[in-house]
């Protein structure tokens, strides 16, 4: 039985090993030229403006999980889509539901500011 996971095993341990051998070998041979532009914050080419603890709006999670719910539509569509004919009219009412639903949703949101961006 232990035969069958052996090399499983092996792979792990060789992949371990590579990540903590690069690891040490990049810190051991590595240009240590530490200068204040190398430590600055890359930001676009965009000197850093004010402290990188900065709170985010409100707005900004809303907007993100909007996006991930649009997401998630699409990835529901993608199947429906394939299986159109198949699943014949008891698939256009389970999707046209699901698309209420979502409307709905957007709908609300809409109404409530969220995707407002200001």
């Amino acid at each position: 039985m232990l035969n069958s996971y052996l090399p499983i095993l092996v792979l792990i341990l060789i992949a371990v090993g590579f990540a903590v051998g690069s690891l040490v070998m990049s810190g051991l041979i590595g240009p240590k030229k530490p200068s204040a532009v190398k430590l600055a914050p890359y930001e676009c080419g965009v000197p850093p403006v004010g402290s990188a603890h900065g709170r985010f709006s409100v707005k900004f999670y809303l907007v993100a999980m909007v996006f991930i719910i649009f997401d998630v539509e699409v990835v529901f569509l993608y199947p429906w889509a394939v299986l159109f004919k198949q699943l014949g009219m008891y698939g256009l009412v389970a999707m046209g539901s699901f698309f209420f639903v979502l409307i709905v949703g957007f709908v609300y949101d809409w109404k409530k500011g969220a995707l407002e961006w200001e």
